[in-house]
C-alpha cells in the first residue's frame, strides 16, 4: 500500500511539474521576445507564498495542479501602464505572439520527447512490432498430469519435440497442412491431437524443415478443476519481446517513431472523447469503467500509484509522457481560453489586416475580447464540468488496470 500512495504522490508531483514547465515555456518565450511578465504562478486557489524577483511576482497557489503566466497586455482588455506599452503583448508583431503562445505546448512536447528517449536507453520502449510467432523457447519432457492451477507433476526424459529434432529457437511457421501466426495456435492444434504424429514445419536460420513429432498424451485440468486429457509435444513459447532497448543514437529514431504513434493515439483520444463521456458518467452509476476512457489528473495519478505499486516503472513514465502529448494537443484546440483560441485570434487578425492592406485601408489592432467573453465564459464552463464529472469517476469508479 506505501508503494501505491507513493506512486500516487510522484505522478501528482510530476504533473505539478509538468504544468510548471508549461507554464515556463510562456515565461521564456515571453521575457526573449521583451514582454514584461507580472507574474508566474503554480497551482490555483489561496497563495501558499510568492516572493518578487526584478519585474516579476513568482509563487505558489494551494492546488498545485494548474498555473498561470500574467503577461502584460495579453489582450486588448488588459489595463497596461503607459511605460510599459513598448513591451505589451499585443503590441509585439503577431509572429512573436504566436510563438509565446506555443511556448507551453513546445515545452510538453519536449517534457515527452525527453522521457521517451530517457526510456528507450534504459528499461526500453514498447516494441511496436513484437515477434509473436512460434519460436521454441525451451524443449523438454511432457508431464504426465496437472496437480492444481499453477503446478505440474514432475517428468523425465527429453521429450518428444527433442525427439523429433525440434531445437530451442526453431521457428515453427506450420503444422501438416496449418500454417501458424503464433505460438497460440500450435498449442491449440496440439492438444486436440494425442498419441498422434504430426509434423512441424520449422525455420532454422537458412533451413526450412519438416520435423515429425509423436504427440503425447497427458491429463490436465480446465476451468473447473475437472480431468481431461490433451496432447503435448514439450515445448515452451520464447518470451516476446515487449520493451526494446537502443543505444544513444539509435534511441533518437526510435523515439521519434514511438513519439509518432503516442501522437496518432492522442489525437484519436482527442476525437472520440465526446463519445467516450456518456460511459464516464454510467460508470459513477455502477456501470462498468472503460480503461481506454477519459481519465482526470486525479485518476491518471491513481494510475500512476498501480503501476509503482506493481513495479512497472516503464509504464508509469509512459503514462507521464502521454499525458504531456495530450496537454499539448488539447491546448491546441481553438477555443478560448486555451492556447489554441488565442492562437486563433492573433491568426484571425493577421488574415483580416492582410485583406484590409490588399483593400487599401488601415490595420484595425487588437480584437475586441469583451466580444469573446461568452464564448470563454461557455468554454471554461464546459470544461469545469467535464473536469468534475470525470474526477468523480475517477474517485467512485477508478479504471482498473490489474483485474
Amino acid at each position: 500500500m506505501m508503494s501505491y500512495f507513493t506512486g500516487v504522490l510522484l505522478f501528482a508531483l510530476g504533473i505539478a511539474f509538468t504544468i510548471a514547465l508549461h507554464e515556463w515555456g510562456h515565461f521564456t518565450a515571453a521575457r526573449y521576445y521583451g514582454m514584461k511578465v507580472r507574474r508566474f504562478f503554480v497551482g490555483f486557489g489561496p497563495e501558499v507564498f510568492s516572493f518578487q524577483r526584478g519585474e516579476t511576482v513568482y509563487g505558489l497557489k494551494a492546488i498545485p495542479l494548474g498555473g498561470f503566466c500574467d503577461i502584460v497586455g495579453m489582450t486588448n482588455q488588459d489595463e497596461v501602464d503607459p511605460e510599459d506599452e513598448p513591451r505589451a503583448m499585443r503590441n509585439k508583431p503577431w509572429w512573436q505572439r504566436i510563438i509565446v503562445l506555443l511556448g507551453g505546448i513546445i515545452m510538453n512536447l519536449l517534457i515527452a520527447l525527453i522521457i521517451l528517449y530517457g526510456l528507450a536507453v534504459t528499461s526500453g520502449l514498447p516494441n511496436q512490432n513484437p515477434d509473436t510467432t512460434a519460436v521454441v523457447g525451451e524443449v523438454g519432457c511432457v508431464a504426465p498430469r496437472q496437480l492444481d492451477a499453477k503446478n505440474l507433476a514432475p517428468c523425465t526424459g527429453s521429450g518428444p519435440a527433442a525427439a523429433g529434432g525440434v531445437k530451442a529457437g526453431d521457428r515453427i511457421v506450420g503444422v501438416d497442412s496449418t500454417s501458424l501466426q503464433s505460438f497460440e495456435q500450435l498449442r491449440e492444434y496440439v492438444k486436440t491431437r494425442p498419441n498422434q504424429t504430426i509434423t512441424l514445419h520449422v525455420e532454422r536460420g537458412d533451413q526450412k524443415l519438416d520435423l515429425p513429432v509423436a504427440v503425447e498424451s497427458a491429463s490436465r485440468l480446465d476451468e473447473t478443476g475437472r480431468e481431461h486429457t490433451v496432447g503435448a509435444i514439450g515445448v515452451t513459447s520464447k518470451p516476446v519481446e515487449l520493451f526494446v532497448s537502443y543505444g544513444p543514437v539509435t534511441a533518437i529514431g526510435a523515439t521519434a517513431g514511438f513519439a509518432g504513434s503516442l501522437v496518432t493515439a492522442t489525437l484519436d483520444g482527442l476525437a472520440s472523447f465526446p463519445a467516450k463521456l456518456p460511459g464516464v458518467v454510467a460508470s459513477i452509476f455502477g456501470a462498468e469503467r472503460e480503461a481506454d476512457g477519459p481519465i482526470s489528473v486525479v485518476g491518471a495519478s491513481h494510475v500512476g500509484g498501480v503501476l509503482a505499486e506493481h513495479s512497472a516503472w516503464p509504464m508509469f513514465f509512459l503514462l507521464l509522457a502521454s499525458l504531456n502529448f495530450f496537454l499539448a494537443f488539447f491546448n491546441l484546440v481553438p477555443l478560448p481560453p486555451l492556447d489554441g483560441g488565442h492562437i486563433a485570434v492573433v491568426l484571425y487578425e493577421r488574415v483580416r489586416d492582410f485583406v484590409r492592406k490588399l483593400r487599401g485601408l488601415a490595420p484595425m489592432g487588437p480584437v475586441n475580447y469583451d466580444k469573446l467573453i461568452p464564448l470563454t465564459v461557455a468554454v471554461a464552463a464546459l470544461l469545469a464540468g467535464v473536469g468534475i464529472i470525470v474526477i468523480v469517476a475517477d474517485i467512485v469508479s477508478p479504471v482498473q488496470l490489474f483485474g
